[in-house]
């Protein structure tokens, strides 16, 4: 008897997709950043996202360094995001900070959407709002009308408008960073990288009905040793009632059919995968929030969303899109 259960087990394990070991990628982060400003400056100061353990990644061992006059760790109110925040008060020749944390990251497939959607929680609703970055009236709303005009369900309004962005953007190599997420611009020119990817299917979905918010993160390496400088990504969720936040990164499908040269017929099974399922190559550093401010309060006006470095030197913002000129960073990942 012991035999047969023991074997059914495995062949369960083994063989049945239900029970199918979820992957996952565990290493080492360390992001280094230095700011270029006037030795007899009083007045430097820098944010750097700071990563939480959730259900799809562990953060541990947090580690911080630098040369700074003080530091801690806050959080934004109205989105949760924390920031590891560090000042400089006094003259000093070079100023430098570096975050190090140990990573897991999972697999996530989110796909058994149930077949009787309740309403949207009363507290979802800020994720159908409208705002500078993420407008969804005019030809955004257009749009959605017109994408899912016979759809009923949430998870199906937001199926249709992942792949009428899908088909009606591209990836373009020469925007600087991540992109600007300027959802009117992209929708026009029909292209970007990941956050102007991300923040039309964002757009486009609030104006179907559909909750939606973009994620900022960073890819871990998948070799054992590598440099993940450029590593930033942006992707996107959705929200269905009754079911909780789904991925959709069609920003990564337009990637992969630019880089393995592929037509929509050839990237239908990435098309597939992530729509409701991300790779354990990444993990969320903050989500939602465009026009953002700090905390503490930044002085250089509302950031467009937190992802990479960010600092002011005498209260003037430094170039933070994939900077690398007054503010710079490094990212250095390693396999556990």
């Amino acid at each position: 008897m012991f035999a047969r259960i023991l074997w059914v087990f495995l062949f369960a394990l083994f063989i049945s997709p239900a029970f199918a070991v979820a992957k996952d990628r565990s290493g080492e982060v360390e992001l280094s950043v230095t700011i270029a400003a006037p030795d007899d400056s009083k007045d430097v100061r820098v944010w750097i996202p700071y990563p939480v353990s959730n259900n799809e990644q562990d953060i541990s061992n947090v580690r911080i360094s630098g040369n700074f006059t003080q530091s801690g760790v806050y959080g934004e109110k109205e989105t949760g995001n924390l920031a590891l925040y560090a000042e400089w008060t006094t003259p000093t020749k070079d100023r430098a900070i570096t975050l190090t944390f140990d990573a897991t990251a999972r697999e996530l497939i989110k796909r058994d959407f149930p077949a009787v959607e309740p309403a949207i929680p009363v507290e979802i609703n800020e994720y159908l709002k409208s705002t500078a970055f993420i407008p969804t009236d005019g030809k955004v709303k257009e749009i959605a009308l017109s994408v899912t005009n016979s759809k009923q369900k949430i998870s199906e309004k937001a199926r249709a408008v992942y792949q009428w962005v899908i088909e009606n953007t591209v990836r373009d190599p020469d925007v600087k960073g991540c992109g600007t997420g300027e959802v009117e611009k992209v929708i026009a020119k029909k292209g970007g990288k990941c956050a102007d990817i991300s923040s039309v299917f964002v757009s486009v979905a609030r104006a179907a009905g559909v909750p939606a918010r973009e994620v900022f993160g960073l890819r871990l390496g998948k070799k054992d040793d590598e440099d993940m400088t450029g590593g930033h990504h942006c992707w996107a969720e959705f929200y269905v009632p009754g079911y909780g936040w789904v991925p959709a990164d069609a920003a990564d499908v337009r990637k992969a059919m630019l880089v393995d040269k592929l037509d929509l017929k050839g990237a239908q099974d990435k098309i597939d995968y992530y729509f409701g399922g991300v790779d354990p190559y990444r993990i969320a550093l903050a989500r939602g929030g465009r026009g953002y401010y700090l905390n503490p309060r930044q002085n250089d006006g509302p950031l467009n969303y937190f992802m990479y470095p960010y600092a002011e030197v005498n209260g003037k913002s430094l170039e933070w899109l994939a900077a690398q000129t007054d503010l710079k960073f490094k990212v250095k990942f390693k396999a556990h």
